[in-house]
């Protein structure tokens, strides 16, 4: 069975561009990880600034797999960004 994992992103309104931009440049970089089946960024709802960020995998070992890898390595380069805080919700 699939498990699904939501990141929720708090972003100031004057940052949200930038974070859309974030996300749309590194388009495709996810999608070819093992186990992962689908991504989506989801905006805030009017009157908040949490964006939702949903993913979808084949297991909790593919999205480990994932988070101690390429997602890590990813973010290693001291890229700081908008989004000064977040939090994870995950389900199954």
């Amino acid at each position: 069975m699939s498990i699904v994992k939501i990141n929720v992103l708090s972003v100031p309104a004057e940052q949200r561009e930038t974070l859309e931009k974030r996300f749309s440049s590194r388009a495709g970089a996810v999608e070819s990880s093992d186990g992962f089946e689908w991504f989506e960024l989801l905006r805030p709802v009017e009157g908040t600034d949490q964006y939702l960020v949903y993913t979808r995998w084949r297991d909790e070992a593919a999205f480990q797999a994932w988070m101690e890898g390429p997602m890590k390595a990813a973010h290693q380069g001291g890229q700081g960004g908008p989004g000064g805080q977040g939090g994870e919700a995950g389900g199954e």
